[in-house]
């Protein structure tokens, strides 16, 4: 008959003999309480990277970081519209700038913050393109076409940057209400889930570099250009233009009934020789030629007035050493410097310095040690252009009782308004013809025409 043995105790310790035991002692006491479990309503803790796997099956690993910085882009774009919008909206309806420390803050994170964003689109395929490339480009494109705004419209130009920062909120809702499916605030306000599922690549980096230096800056270029173009055409009423081929000068006659011209020749200080050649032989025998060039008989400038090194740095030729007319009678037409402001003085003699030292250290700190008075644009304004424009006017009308040729080789700037003037005066245009100022060359053309 087979003896039974007795079921073994599944809780003792195998290292301790039983005979060992304390009868007392339990098993809880011996090998220690049960680990406690989690509670199942608390989420799992988030790893900063989700790995899943994209169309193709690889892995592609989705970053809590990048979302946030995602998020936190979004975020500035559409408070830096919606600051802007409010700073605006004070400034045309009731005249104050309330918000400005605070937009200028806001502004300078917002441009940090999508200037960051934009390059890592270059280098991380995972973000959206249709949605960030409308944030990140918006404040560039928004300033490019203020320079347009502010050739035509400079005078609504408040309005006109309300206008741009109301485009900016509705902008930014849009993105929002695609990231989220709608116009919630939660944070963040990039879903991780928004990322796209795809893997580096050096041909999707290359592409992004081979748009921006092929497409996009070249059109960025380009708009400058037309830019700069129209602004001259427009401020100087067609008397000077923009080509690509250089810059170009409209020479007027104006005729009146009793018989009497005028001639206006909108000069530049630097320019070309063959230019200078042109306009000096073009002058009638006959004429009279009011000079531009302001006198200093009380020796009140520090350096004299001369362009010789930006011309010579420029590759051109100074008005006062190839401007010689050999027709024609030259009789001064301009102001002393007595008649400026001492604020305008002092401003000539620091541009003159420059002109003529160069920059270096002296002329450095002279420029940073000066301040201009308060007004002083409108002071400029008034003794370079008004004041001399007058005094041209009354030696006009003087001359024009002794001279039926009245020939004026001035600068571009003076030309709108002597031209409004003497039309007030009965005369009208009866030709006009352009001359190139200034071609551009390019690089070695100028080395080759000199030999």
């Amino acid at each position: 008959m087979a003896l039974l043995r007795p079921k073994p105790d599944m809780n003792a310790d195998p290292d301790i003999p039983s005979d060992d035991r304390d009868p007392q002692v339990s098993s809880e006491q011996v090998i220690g309480p049960p680990p406690k479990l989690k509670d199942p309503s608390s989420p799992p803790p988030l790893p900063p990277f989700e790995t899943t796997t994209d169309r193709s099956g690889h892995p592609v690993k989705r970053s809590r970081a990048l979302a946030i910085a995602l998020s936190l882009c979004l975020g500035l774009f559409l408070a830096d519209g919606i600051i802007s919008a409010l700073d605006d909206s004070l400034i045309v309806f009731f005249g104050r700038h309330t918000l400005a420390v605070l937009r200028g803050l806001v502004s300078f994170l917002t441009v940090l913050v999508t200037m960051l964003i934009y390059g890592l689109m270059g280098m991380i395929p995972a973000i959206p393109k249709r949605v960030f490339l409308p944030v990140t480009l918006f404040n560039p494109i928004g300033v490019l076409l203020m320079l347009s705004f502010c050739i035509y419209l400079y005078d609504q130009m408040p309005r006109v940057s309300l206008a741009i920062s109301l485009c900016q909120v509705i902008v930014g809702l849009i993105a929002l209400y695609w990231c989220r499916g709608e116009l919630k605030f939660n944070w963040p306000l990039f879903p991780e889930t928004r990322l796209k599922l795809r893997r580096f690549s050096w041909g999707y980096v290359a592409g992004f570099l081979l748009a921006n230096l092929f497409v996009l800056l070249p059109l960025v270029l380009v708009y400058l250009f037309f830019c700069a173009s129209l602004a001259v055409g427009h401020f100087s009423e067609g008397f000077m233009a923009l080509r690509p081929g250089g810059l170009s000068v409209q020479v007027r006659k104006y005729f009146r009934d009793d018989g009497k011209t005028i001639q206006l020749f909108p000069m530049s200080h630097v320019g070309d020789a063959e230019f200078y050649r042109r306009v000096s032989q073009s002058f009638p025998t006959n004429s009279t030629i009011l000079m531009e060039g302001v006198t200093d008989d009380k020796n009140l400038l520090t350096n004299r007035i001369t362009y010789r090194r930006m011309a010579t740095s420029l590759g051109l030729k100074e008005q006062q050493e190839e401007f010689r007319p050999s027709q024609g009678e030259m009789v001064p037409a301009d102001v002393d410097v007595e008649v400026f402001a001492a604020s305008t003085i002092d401003l000539l003699n620091v541009v003159m310095l420059v002109h003529s030292k160069g920059v270096n250290a002296e002329v450095i700190m002279k420029l940073l040690q000066y301040s201009p008075p308060p007004h002083f644009e409108e002071q400029l304004s008034n003794d370079l252009l008004r004041k001399r424009n007058r005094h041209l006017l009354s030696e006009i009308q003087s001359w024009l009782s002794q001279s039926d040729n009245i020939v004026v080789p001035w600068g571009v700037a003076h030309m709108p308004e002597i031209a409004k003037e003497i039309e007030k005066s009965g005369f009208r245009v009866i030709e006009a013809r352009d001359y190139e100022a200034i071609r551009f060359r390019m690089f070695g053309e100028k080395h080759k025409r000199d030999q």
